[in-house]
């Protein structure tokens, strides 16, 4: 796995949610019945997780903010910050299924 696939993995979850309004957010996922949104800051949280273990740094909780639109933006961060941090191809790799599974939830 590799920094680029796992890129691709979240270009296309962002390309799926980037345009939803509140009203979707809050909708219950496919997969379960927890709203979408909180099925995507899992996601956001368990990116960011990935990334402080490869920082070998604490994990720190990500924040979850008051607009749900938000989201993909935060995604994207946790993923370039899982990245930056030169993870193992593991660690790639789980991120990747993590996002695709998401991507299926959602």
């Amino acid at each position: 796995m590799s920094a680029a696939e796992l890129d691709r993995a979240v270009e296309l979850l962002v390309r799926q949610v980037g345009h939803w309004q509140q009203p979707r957010w809050a909708a219950s996922a496919a997969a379960g019945n927890a709203p979408r949104a909180d099925v995507m800051h899992r996601l956001v949280q368990e990116i960011a997780n990935l990334a402080a273990d490869a920082e070998g740094q604490p994990r720190r909780t990500v924040p979850r903010l008051d607009n749900d639109l938000a989201l993909p933006d935060q995604l994207r961060v946790v993923t370039a910050d899982l990245v930056a941090a030169a993870p193992s191809a593991e660690a790639l790799a789980r991120a990747a299924a993590e996002v695709t599974a998401t991507r299926s939830a959602l």
